[in-house]
């Protein structure tokens, strides 16, 4: 009979750990994700840049008999360990606690990466030494070990006069071993979810073609996320403001999931699930590289991150992970790497069939777009869970679509639920909870708003960008509305919910054109007759630029949330 698949949750994973943390020696511990990947390197091609930038010659001696691990294990090691597309269907992601859908080839790869400490590593200037074999060794290209753990938590370096310039500022071929990196902004704590963090300056990243090549490049940030970037933009240079970046999609189940389908077919490589793939292996291996030995088991790294936060810090979780990559590097930086991640890979495969014949120029131009969309679409957005996420149950009737780009924003409390909802069990329910009322009790074709704020790091899709919503009676084709999981009559949200309503949301919005420039914010209050959205929040929103003043008093009555008496499907 087959053996019992495990689910395809992080928690599974994490168990895989733990059982080959126990059949992997103590003194070798610290290769349990080099174990895992080696369980699987003879089903697909060789990845060169990998085997060359962690040194894969050294890794046999952690490869363990596939025999002494649990059937079920051993078959989620070989379902995981390598992302893949095929069709709509995206292999290789696993579902975790707080919702986000992760690719797991990336994670061990940053796993792997933080465990090595090589981190710095000069470039080959020698485009001949590209044959490698699985056994073979390398020239001396220069690698540099740093004491990563005097390193700040940042990749935003400081030279040695101790200014706040930035590494990807600096001489694109300074050496390695001239840097003196110190710590920077000892003051700001990594992660923290009352410190909105935005996306990297993209304007610093001017054109590329301008600078020199790059002659280093950090393994860490080119195996989780550098080198994938890049090709993805290498696919379809003529669409970089369109590229599918960061495509979501829908599990068949939330319980025991199996399979993941995409929501858009043309999407590129770079999916959603592997860029959170990517940003907490970038994460998770920059706090390995940091930290002295003994360090802690994986299986107990991940429970941390993907629960209440890595060593009792609840802002290094996977909640947050885009305010964290954000702090860790800096678009100038990651053009960089992504540059120097395409010049490696063309000297190691000279025959690759995207990057034959391609100039310098070329190059840095794809790295400097690359960058960009990245920063703009992905880390300079709120993580948005789709409706299939949080259990939606489907529309009823036929939706009215919107005339974008809208005007306005219009603010609410949900009054009803009114303890706010720190994790994603408890929004998702609470949005099932809301949906219910709205399309039952109500009447209404389905949840009134057109997003939720969970107080969880996470935007919850309602009616979304496209369809007429049934939040403000009036004014719904003229506006989105924003909710805040809560009852705010007399305090605040989460200053992270905060900042994801003012700035980032409608930033993003603005950019794909479903929120005009000119955008104007109103609490709920100013246009119907209610208390909504509490006093404490609307006093709050009254201090924001972007409020926009009033001069007639509102006529019709209605009160806030999920206990609206004035049908709003008008």
């Amino acid at each position: 009979p087959p053996a019992a698949t495990l689910p395809l949750l992080m928690d599974s994973v994490i168990q895989a750990l733990e059982e080959l943390e126990q059949k992997v020696p103590a003194t070798n511990a610290s290769h349990t994700a080099s174990a895992w990947l080696l369980f699987t390197q003879d089903s697909g091609p060789q990845d060169l840049l990998h085997h060359f930038l962690l040194e894969g010659r050294t890794l046999q001696a952690t490869k363990l008999d596939p025999q002494q691990l649990s059937p079920e294990v051993l078959g989620l090691t070989k379902d995981v360990a390598q992302h893949g597309i095929r069709g709509r269907q995206e292999y290789g992601v696993v579902l975790a606690p707080d919702g986000s859908t992760v690719a797991v080839e990336p994670l061990l790869a940053g796993l792997e990466a933080g465990l090595r400490g090589h981190r710095v590593v000069h470039l080959p200037l020698d485009s001949t030494a590209t044959p490698l074999d699985a056994g073979a060794t390398f020239p001396d290209t220069g690698a540099v070990v740093l004491d990563v753990r005097a390193t700040s938590p940042r990749l935003r370096d400081v030279p040695p006069d101790g200014t706040s310039a930035e590494v990807g500022a600096m001489p694109p071929n300074i050496r390695a071993t001239d840097l003196d990196v110190k710590p920077t902004s000892p003051g700001v704590r990594l992660g923290s979810p009352d410190v909105p963090v935005t996306a990297p300056d993209v304007q610093a990243s001017s054109p590329a073609a301008k600078a020199r090549s790059p002659t280093t490049v950090d393994s860490l940030l080119v195996v989780t996320l550098a080198r994938d970037l890049g090709l993805a933009f290498l696919q379809s240079p003529q669409t970089w403001s369109h590229s599918g970046l960061g495509t979501e999609g829908c599990w068949d189940q939330l319980s025991a999931p199996q399979t993941f389908t995409l929501l858009d077919s043309r999407a590129s490589p770079v999916t959603m699930a592997f860029l959170n793939g990517a940003l907490d292996g970038a994460l998770l291996g920059d706090y390995l590289s940091r930290t002295p030995e003994p360090r802690p088991p994986l299986s107990h790294l991940l429970s941390q991150y993907y629960g209440a936060g890595v060593a009792g810090d609840s802002g290094l979780r996977s909640n947050f992970r885009r305010q964290n990559a954000a702090a860790l590097t800096s678009a100038p930086t990651l053009t960089q790497q992504v540059w120097g991640a395409l010049i490696l890979l063309q000297r190691l495969e000279p025959t690759h069939p995207q990057l034959r014949g391609m100039s310098q120029e070329q190059l840095a131009e794809v790295a400097t777009n690359a960058t960009k969309e990245f920063t703009e679409a992905f880390l300079g957005c709120p993580a948005i869970h789709p409706r299939c996420r949080w259990g939606a149950a489907p529309y009823r009737g036929s939706p009215r679509p919107l005339q974008l780009p809208l005007g306005f924003l219009y603010v609410h409390h949900t009054y009803v639920p009114a303890p706010p909802c720190t994790d994603f069990a408890h929004c998702a329910a609470d949005m099932r909870s809301m949906q219910r009322f709205h399309q039952d009790t109500r009447g209404w074709d389905d949840i009134g708003y057109s997003f939720v704020i969970g107080s969880d790091g996470y935007v919850y899709e309602g009616r979304g960008w496209h369809w007429v919503g049934a939040h403000t009676l009036g004014h719904n084709s003229r506006g989105f509305g924003v909710a805040f999981v809560g009852n705010y009559t007399a305090e605040l949200p989460a200053k992270a919910a905060l900042h994801t309503v003012q700035d980032v949301l409608p930033g993003c919005a603005v950019r794909a054109g479903f929120l005009r420039p000119d955008y104007g914010l109103l609490g709920h209050r100013q246009l119907v007759s209610t208390d909504c959205p509490g006093d404490a929040l609307f006093n709050l929103l009254r201090t924001w630029p972007r409020f926009a003043a009033v001069s007639t008093r509102p006529r019709t009555t209605s009160t806030c949330g999920a206990s609206f008496r004035t049908s709003s499907e008008r």
